[in-house]
Formats: C-alpha cells, sequence, structure tokens
C-alpha cells in the first residue's frame, strides 16, 4: 500500500529501541515520522538515519532550535547533511532567518514554532507574552516567521484556518501537532481536532503520536487515522 504522508507519527518514546518496534509494527501504513528531543539522548538521531536510509521513509526532526542567530545557522547546517525532510525552530525572524541559511542549498523544510499546543492564556500569562487571544498571537506570529522565510509553520488545528488565510501564506506549509481521533485521550494538548477537521481547515500534514504507538495496535490505528484522512478529503 501507499500510505498518505499527510499522517506524520510521533515517535515520542523513549529509545531507538523501542521507536524501531513501533515503526516494525505499524509497517507500510505510515511513510513519515516525526523525531523530538525526548529521543534525542535515547538515539533519535540514529533511528532518523535509519528511518531514513533503510526504511525510506520521510522524517521530521522537531528541535525546535532557539538561540542566536550564528548558533542557530550552524545547527542547522549540521542537520542538514543528513537529508531530514523538516526541521522545527523557533517562529522568531531572526531565528528563521538564520535556519534557512543553514538549510541553503538542501531540501529539508524549515518549519517555524508559533505557539506550542500544549499552551493556553494562562501559560501565556505567566511567561509574559503580550496579551491577546491565543489564535490572533499565533495568525501574526506566523505571518512573521513565512515573511521571513519559513517554508511553514507549526500551529494547532484549532488555529489552521487562520494561518492559511494570511497571504504569507500561499504555497506554504501547515503542520498540526493536538491531532486526536474522536474519543482519544487529550494527553498534555489543549488546543485540538479531530483528523477529519484538520483536513477540512487547510493541514499539509497532522502529527499523531500516543493514540497511534500506545494503541494495542498501531498499525490499525494508524489505518483508521489513513481512512478518517481520506474520506475528509473526498
Amino acid at each position: 500500500m501507499t500510505a498518505d504522508d499527510r499522517l506524520i507519527v510521533a515517535l515520542d518514546v523513549p529509545n531507538i529501541i523501542k521507536g524501531q518496534e513501533v515503526v516494525e509494527r505499524i509497517g507500510d501504513a505510515v511513510s513519515f515520522y516525526k523525531i523530538g528531543l525526548g529521543m534525542l539522548t535515547g538515539g533519535g538521531l540514529a533511528l532518523a538515519n535509519e528511518l531514513k536510509q533503510e526504511y525510506g521513509k520521510r522524517i521530521f526532526l522537531d528541535m525546535k532550535f532557539f538561540d542566536i542567530g550564528a548558533t542557530v545557522e550552524k545547527a542547522v547546517a549540521g542537520v542538514a547533511q543528513f537529508d531530514m525532510d523538516f526541521l522545527t525552530v523557533h517562529g522568531d525572524p531572526y531565528v528563521v532567518e538564520a535556519a534557512k541559511q543553514g538549510a541553503s542549498g538542501s531540501n529539508m523544510k524549515i518549519l517555524a514554532v508559533t505557539i506550542l499546543t500544549s499552551l493556553d492564556r494562562n501559560d501565556l500569562d505567566g511567561a509574559l507574552i503580550k496579551s491577546g487571544e491565543i489564535a490572533d498571537l499565533v495568525q501574526e506570529r506566523a505571518g512573521h516567521a513565512l515573511a521571513a522565510g519559513a517554508d511553514g509553520v507549526i500551529c494547532s488545528p484549532q488555529e489552521a484556518a487562520l494561518v492559511r488565510a494570511l497571504p504569507e501564506a500561499e504555497g506554504k506549509l501547515i503542520v498540526t501537532p493536538g491531532v486526536r481521533p474522536a474519543g482519544a485521550a487529550l494527553g498534555d494538548q489543549k488546543r485540538v481536532a479531530t483528523p477529519a477537521q484538520a483536513i477540512r481547515d487547510g493541514v499539509d500534514h497532522m502529527v499523531v503520536g500516543r493514540p497511534i504507538w500506545q494503541h494495542q495496535d498501531p498499525r490499525k490505528a494508524a489505518l483508521s487515522i489513513q481512512n478518517e484522512i481520506a474520506t475528509a478529503l473526498k
């Protein structure tokens, strides 16, 4: 079968051994995987290379780089040599510009993080983020990041339609975590939507982790979401 790469499975597992096990159980139902900071010290980069080179999977490295421009540029350049598909950085324009410089000459897409889907207004107040509705802040932050050269943005599915409406978003990618099948536990996500709703709101890729890899049959769970995506596309 040919898996729809709109679905990205987050391998938010402790180490490379568990990651390999999940991938084997899912098989050809998924073609795109996300590996983040949580597995970095558990062999995450080695697994990313293995899945890319030996399994032919697409890879999204969710590193959320955030530092001075020169450091971000060097870090991104180091990742770019491994032929990854997506890499996240924080959406501050100077960070995005530095990341694009680091990725120059590669096919790796730089995705800008707007506001984490685990955060609500109380969290932003605690972090001294300016007042306003989260949806408005996400849209504003996305616009600035895309204008700075980002290939796409990370936002919750609840803001996807607003981001898609931006002139700067034409031809750009919208990737959404916080997607949960109907009835699935929310976990630490606060701004969520179903796969079907995410598709209707213009999402290019959706990231789903625990509802798949924690399922007693990860392949079955992935195929169920693939079917929901296919139905929504019709």
